[in-house]
């Protein structure tokens, strides 16, 4: 029997987009049923319309490019880590190195995250390691505001002139006498730093009073994070095996880690606040953990790594080598160890030799190396 109102049923095929409901002339939906997809403007329907960030693609082809993910935590907030007192929350006063020491690591985490490296240039090696020159690969934003505030005053100072690893340390601490340049130096970087992790959730804020001020302090509220980068380089300097433990290593998926981990040591020495990591070791550890770190920092001071002659070994490191040599096997396996840490690193690197970010790194453990802590 026809149907006497008129009506007329449209067809509907399977592959019918949202919007193309059958409906009648009084624009009432039809009492068909629907086919799955029609829910495809809607991502909580289960639909193919999702909504995406241009910027997250971006940051998955940068992993790509890099070899894996950037750190919860930058290299100087690690440092920062070590040195902050657990309870009062803010660093020693007699400290005259750490705040050198951060922005050396600036520089470190900005060639690690592959934005800038050391001119490619084959005259650049008759200059020495610390005075070749600086360029930008990648300017875009990093997310931490710091690295992309250095960023951009090295872009910017690109255009006019390229300046050298120990110049671009000097300028971010405001160590140069040309009135023309302050306007390089970082302030207040520690502030900052402890500011961060305080975002991240790592430290708290809170308000303490000495004697004629009030000063705001940061104490530590997650121990694991602090615990976790102290079991790092205690790992790290402590083995007695040729393989690196994996304890000494970030989380998987990070990139860079081996050579992170020789960062971290290294700088945390030149800081003068690896001592907080060894409050566990007895005396002959920590010495020779000391020894090990000036080891491990003789051979990353130089480039290629690795390259380094008995005659650079700093004074701790030869004093270092008395006590090791008491030890027996355990000075014996400390070299096996920094060997294995070099395989490891090189494992990483991009082009060998050629690798400019690496060489960058290089530069700045040199500088670092140089600090009056070291001699």
């Amino acid at each position: 029997m026809s149907d006497t109102t008129g009506l007329s049923r449209r067809r509907v095929n399977q592959s019918v987009s949202s919007g193309d409901f059958a409906s009648d002339t009084n624009g009432h939906a039809s009492s068909s049923t629907p086919p799955a997809t029609v829910h495809a403007g809607s991502a909580f329907a289960g639909g193919s319309k999702i909504a995406y960030d241009p910027r997250d693609l971006e940051r998955d082809d940068e992993e790509t490019k890099m070899g894996g993910k950037p750190p919860r935590l930058t290299l100087m907030e690690e440092v920062l880590l070590l040195g902050l007192k657990d309870k009062q929350g803010y660093l020693s006063f007699w400290n005259d190195n750490i705040s050198y020491a951060l922005r050396g690591c600036i520089l470190i985490e900005l060639a690690l995250r592959r934005r800038i490296a050391t001119v490619k240039d084959p005259n650049r090696r008759r200059l020495p390691l610390a005075e070749r020159l600086i360029e930008v690969l990648d300017d875009r934003q990093t997310g931490e505001t710091i690295l992309d505030e250095t960023l951009r005053m090295m872009k910017a100072q690109e255009s006019v002139e390229r300046m050298s690893v120990n110049s671009w340390i000097d300028l971010l601490s405001g160590e140069t006498w040309n009135v023309l340049k302050i306007g390089f130096q970082l302030k207040q970087v520690r502030e900052r730093l402890a500011k961060g992790l305080v975002d991240k959730g790592v430290l708290r804020t809170e308000k303490r009073n000495f004697l004629l001020f009030d000063m705001a302090t940061h104490p530590v509220a997650d121990l694991r994070v602090k615990d976790s980068i102290v079991q790092r380089v205690v790992s790290l300097l402590t083995a007695t095996t040729s393989t690196v433990p994996a304890a000494a290593l970030g989380a998987e998926g990070v990139q860079m880690r081996a050579l992170r981990a020789v960062c971290l040591a290294c700088a945390a020495y030149a800081a003068s606040v690896l001592d907080n990591a060894f409050g566990r070791l007895g005396y002959e550890e920590r010495e020779a953990a000391f020894a090990r770190c000036d080891d491990v920092l003789a051979e990353f001071a130089v480039w290629p790594f690795g390259s380094a002659g008995p005659a650079g070994a700093p004074a701790r490191k030869r004093e270092g080598s008395r006590i090791g040599s008491g030890m027996g096997v355990a000075a014996v396996s400390g070299r096996e160890a920094v060997l294995g840490l070099l395989q490891e690193v090189r494992k990483e690197m991009i082009g060998g030799d050629e690798d400019t970010g690496c060489e960058l790194v290089a530069g700045v453990l040199e500088v670092l190396s140089k600090l009056d802590s070291l001699l």
